[in-house]
């Protein structure tokens, strides 16, 4: 795989949210993605970058142009150093949340993306990365 651009945003407010989205469907865009695979992206960027905000206490974005032979995608990288998720498992169902929201977040970044994983660890922080190919 060979990765075509690099970038990394920090998030720290609800502003730093908005820049990563626009930078992901400036990506997408670029990179050639229809206008359904960029709402995807984006919508999924969106999600886990509040999440990154609100349950992380901050972090930070990469986004990555990535290609794999003939296949063009983008891979995106959302990392904090906040209080871990205890049960991945759980948070990943359809409803859970522990922030009074819907809990669709990181389920429905999951459904949005083509590639999904998720390492937390308690009192260390959460690493969610995500990939969608054109």
């Amino acid at each position: 795989m060979i990765v075509a651009r690099d970038d990394t945003l920090v998030i720290r407010n609800p502003d730093d949210v908005v820049r990563v989205r626009q930078e992901v469907r400036a990506r997408a865009v670029a990179a050639g993605f229809g206008l359904v695979d960029q709402t995807k992206i984006v919508t999924a960027a969106s999600e886990l970058a509040r999440n990154t905000l609100d349950y992380g206490g901050g972090g930070k974005a990469r986004i990555e142009v990535v290609q794999n032979g003939a296949r063009k995608g983008l891979r995106l990288t959302f990392e904090d150093q906040g209080p871990g998720i205890p049960d991945v498992e759980l948070a990943l169902k359809d409803g859970y949340t522990t922030g009074g929201g819907l809990g669709l977040g990181l389920s429905g970044a999951r459904r949005l993306s083509n590639e999904f994983q998720i390492h937390s660890v308690v009192g260390e922080g959460t690493r969610v990365t995500i990939a969608r190919w054109k």
